[in-house]
């Protein structure tokens, strides 16, 4: 198994389906719809084809996740969340960068993510690790207010 170190004590290891409740809230905390355990769960039941990695303590205390995809050649960054409370610490370039690292070892040659336009601290994480915007998706993220934000989609290589 591979670890990756992560800043405050912390290493990235690769997501286990026990960690599910954890991500779940983690999510929910993040995004105004966060994903059910049972999601979760169906996700981290295959590490092949969906892998995670979690910034987590030596307790299994997790601080942090990135989740992909891999179809092929091509992966796609389902989602990214650090706990509110440890944001602005490195957890979210940590995590990526481990993520990154781990596809190239990998025939995955392009990884692509979708985020939402107004979201600045995540697209200077993005922009920092090469990724560029290849269009947008209108309407895609909703809001508590009942109307939807712009997602950007963005591509970046690996290798």
């Amino acid at each position: 198994m591979n670890f990756w170190t992560a800043p405050n004590g912390l290493h990235i290891a690769r997501g286990e389906t026990c960690d599910a409740p954890a991500l779940a809230g983690l999510h929910a905390q993040g995004f105004y719809r966060g994903w059910p355990v049972s999601d979760f769960e169906a996700y981290l039941a295959d590490p092949k084809t969906t892998p995670a990695f979690v910034a987590t303590d030596a307790k299994r205390n997790i601080s942090g996740f990135a989740m992909l995809r891999i179809a092929g050649d091509e992966a796609e960054l389902l989602t990214i969340a650090v706990d509110p409370k440890k944001r602005g610490r490195g957890l979210g370039r940590a995590l990526l960068g481990a993520a990154i690292a781990d596809l190239t070892m990998s025939p995955v040659k392009t990884l692509f993510l979708e985020v939402d336009e107004t979201n600045a601290a995540a697209i200077a994480l993005y922009r920092r690790f090469g990724f560029a915007d290849i269009g947008t998706r209108k309407g895609y993220y909703p809001r508590p207010d009942g109307s939807a934000a712009t997602a950007l989609v963005m591509r970046a290589p690996i290798g």
